[in-house]
This record gives C-alpha cells, sequence and structure tokens, in this order.
C-alpha cells in the first residue's frame, strides 16, 4: 500500500532531550522512538558489524535492515561503539556525561563489568536519568535472568487466559510485552524530565517486561484475588460482562460489547429477541453472567441469520458497539485508520510502512518520521557533536573503537 510522504516537521514537547540509548530488541527501541517521535534526540548505541540484534529479524526486510526493526527505530541516530576496546567505553562515558537520559536492557554483571551500572553512573552523573529495562527488574531473585516477550507473556499468566475455549495457552500473537514495556518506559523517562528540568536532578528508573505485562493482566488479578475461579483460555468469551465476545454471522465473525443495561434492553430489540429484556433474571450483569451458556446460544442463534455489515448498521443504529474482526489486510485500509494518518511511510521505500506511535499533540499537527538510521550512519557527526575532532575520530576508529557507517541520512532533530 502507497502512503503518503509528509516533509519533516521539527521541535516537539521534547525537543533539546538528548538521550542514549544501548538498548536491542524491541522494548527499549519503541521506548526510545516515543522520545524521538516527541523530539528526543535519540542516539542509538550499536555494536560493530550487526548492530541491533532486530535488524536481522526477518524476513520481511526493508532494504538491508528487518521491517521489525523499521518499525520501532524511526527519528534516531545510528553510533557504533565498541565495548571490548578500553577507547570505545571511554567514548561512551563521554556520551552518556552529555546526555540527559541513558538507556539499557543489559544484564547487570556486565554492566558493573563495564562500570557503567547505574550506581556508578548516577554518582557520576547525578543530573542523568537512568532506565534499565530487564525481562524481571532490578532485584529480586530472578534479576539476573534474560527476558523475552514470550517469556512474560508466560509468566504474568496472559497466556493462561488466552486462546479458544478448552485449548491450550496461547501466546497474544504481537510483541504485547515489548510494546507496553516501551510504553510505560516512556511514561516514566517523561516524569522523570519533569523533575529534571525543575530540579536539576536525575532519577533510577526500573521497568521489567514482567511488571509490564503483569499490568496488563490486573482487572484478571484483581478479580482472582476478590474470589473469582482460576481463569483460563476462552476464546475471549469470559469476560466480566455479558453480552461482550465475538459471535459467528451469515458470512464472517462480529464482536458485540454490551456495556450497561440499558444498552442490553436495546440490543434485545435491536436483535429480535425483545422477551429477553424483560426477563427479570437478565437485568444487571450478575444475571446475564449467570446465564451467559443460554444467552450465547440464543444471540448466535440470531447473528447467524444475517451478514455482518447488516448486523452492524442495526446495531450501530440501536447504539450498540460492535466491530468486524478485520484482518490485517482490512485494517490498514480502515477508513478511520486512513484518516488519521495512523501508518507513516518509511522514507526512501518502496511502499514500506510504520505505525504513528498512539497519540496526537496539537502542537505536532504533523509526525516527525525520519528513516530508521543505518547502522553506524551518524558515528562521525555525533562524535564531533561532542568536542571529538577529525584527528579523534580517524584515531578511534583506527583502533576499532568505533565504526563510522555510509552516508548521512536525512535530519532527524
Amino acid at each position: 500500500m502507497k502512503v503518503p510522504q509528509q516533509p519533516e516537521p521539527a521541535g516537539g514537547p521534547l525537543r533539546g532531550l538528548r538521550v542514549v540509548d544501548m538498548t536491542t530488541s524491541y522494548a527499549g527501541p519503541t521506548a526510545s522512538m516515543y522520545l524521538a517521535d516527541l523530539g528526543a534526540d535519540v542516539i542509538k548505541i550499536e555494536r560493530p558489524g550487526t548492530g541491533d540484534d532486530a535488524r536481522s529479524w526477518g524476513p520481511p526486510f526493508v532494504g538491508a535492515d528487518s521491517a521489525w526493526f523499521a518499525s520501532a527505530n524511526r527519528n534516531k541516530r545510528s553510533v557504533v561503539v565498541n565495548l571490548r576496546v578500553p577507547e570505545g567505553l571511554a567514548t561512551l562515558r563521554t556520551l552518556i556525561g552529555q546526555a540527559d537520559v541513558f538507556m539499557e536492557n543489559f544484564n547487570p554483571s556486565k554492566l558493573e563489568a563495564l562500570r557503567i551500572d547505574h550506581e556508578r553512573l548516577r554518582a557520576d552523573f547525578p543530573r542523568l536519568i537512568y532506565c534499565a529495562m530487564s525481562g524481571y527488574g532490578l532485584d529480586g531473585p530472578d534479576r539476573t535472568l534474560p527476558g523475552y516477550d514470550l517469556a512474560a507473556q508466560a509468566r504474568s499468566g496472559l497466556m493462561s487466559v488466552t486462546g479458544a475455549k478448552g485449548g491450550p495457552p496461547q501466546r497474544v500473537s504481537t510483541a504485547l510485552s515489548d510494546i507496553v514495556t516501551g510504553m510505560c518506559a516512556a511514561l516514566a523517562i517523561n516524569a522523570a524530565v519533569v523533575r529534571q528540568r525543575s530540579e536539576g536532578v536525575g532519577d533510577l528508573i526500573d521497568v521489567s517486561l514482567l511488571d509490564s505485562t503483569l499490568a496488563v493482566m490486573a482487572p484478571r488479578v484483581a478479580a482472582h484475588l476478590a474470589g473469582e475461579p482460576e481463569p483460563s483460555p476462552s476464546g475471549g468469551t469470559d469476560s466480566v460482562l455479558a453480552v461482550y465476545q465475538s459471535f459467528p454471522t451469515a458470512d464472517r465473525d462480529l464482536v458485540i460489547a454490551i456495556g450497561n443495561d440499558a444498552m442490553w434492553r436495546r440490543f434485545c430489540v435491536a436483535i429480535g429477541l425483545p422477551e429477553l429484556a424483560e426477563r427479570a433474571d437478565l437485568a444487571d450483569n450478575a444475571g446475564r453472567r449467570a446465564h451467559r451458556e443460554q444467552l450465547i446460544d440464543l444471540v448466535t442463534g440470531r447473528t447467524t441469520e444475517r451478514t455482518a455489515a447488516e448486523w452492524q448498521r442495526v446495531l450501530g443504529d440501536a447504539g450498540i458497539p460492535c466491530s468486524l474482526v478485520q484482518r490485517v489486510s482490512e485494517v490498514v485500509t480502515d477508513r478511520q485508520v486512513v484518516a488519521r494518518g495512523s501508518l507513516l511511510p518509511v522514507p526512501g521505500t518502496a511502499g514500506a510502512g510504520t505505525v504513528h506511535s498512539p497519540f496526537r499533540l496539537a502542537s505536532m499537527p504533523r509526525p516527525r518520521n525520519a528513516r530508521y538510521p543505518e547502522l553506524g550512519a551518524h558515528t562521525a557527526e555525533v562524535l564531533a557533536e561532542h568536542g571529538f575532532g577529525p584527528a579523534d575520530i580517524a584515531r578511534l576508529a583506527g583502533c576499532g573503537a568505533i565504526e563510522v557507517g555510509g552516508a548521512r541520512d536525512e535530519a532527524v532533530r
């Protein structure tokens, strides 16, 4: 699909904020991309040769890098630093020392060995906001375990309630834990920036995949602690609300969401079952939950009589929330998605696209949308901004402390 390109806007509420981002994979890059979308100057630190692991997460690829990488790394600058070389580590510390925010997702023992752990850096740079992103957090018995989206979905209980009714647990089929963790980190960093700018002090931010995914599970955990039986995969038919699930129609699935008692009564009339609205045992949600299986059968008997499009019109006229269960190919052409500009082109590619950050600011009528950086494309430029002269940069490149990439990408600041 061809997505129209727009000129690159300047500014943003985080303009002037400098972020040194040493995270890899997806959660950390998602967080720093949202900061960049809001105007921050994000300097992406990558290892020599291969860079961020996500560059190779394909196919499909956008140029030499994966579509996954492109989707989480717009509006950034790439600097290649070799942390195995003392001069490379010293270079990184120079960049961190002039930054407002430092982000990492390394094993704590490795950070300590490199002397860039949070205790040391915050002692050296009191104004620094240090964001540590991990699988399980900075403390606790499992603080050193590696974390991945799949493991977080499993351990948080999310998989235990996801899947077909009576079937095995399933992973939510997207990088949900990574993306939510990125959102949580971006939120916390923005809060710390407010304090940094008003009081001149930094902070330590501890964000984990497990904690973030557990937050997604908050309603289910709360229900269980209040005495609800242990949930299991149900195909989405076990909401606290009834009726609140997908139903088959004459041609495809449609979700119907009944959120209150007045809506229930309108719904009964709309689908041709007005007698249900008169039943005292179905007058409130507790009663409808108690008779959920019977209601599902009755409603399914009606919904299968017409197409999904017909039911959308009928239910829409009655003020009943409903939606087609859309395929991704339909989502990218959805009229609301298109009208909102929710897809962004990847500049310089033939039709590749990413998803707009999940917020809009009136002060930024057009989104920042610079292409993801080529590996090391900004090494020389960024070092020059931090006081390194041409001879210094040549010396560091010569000893393998840095790698200088190809031509400069389109400006991101």
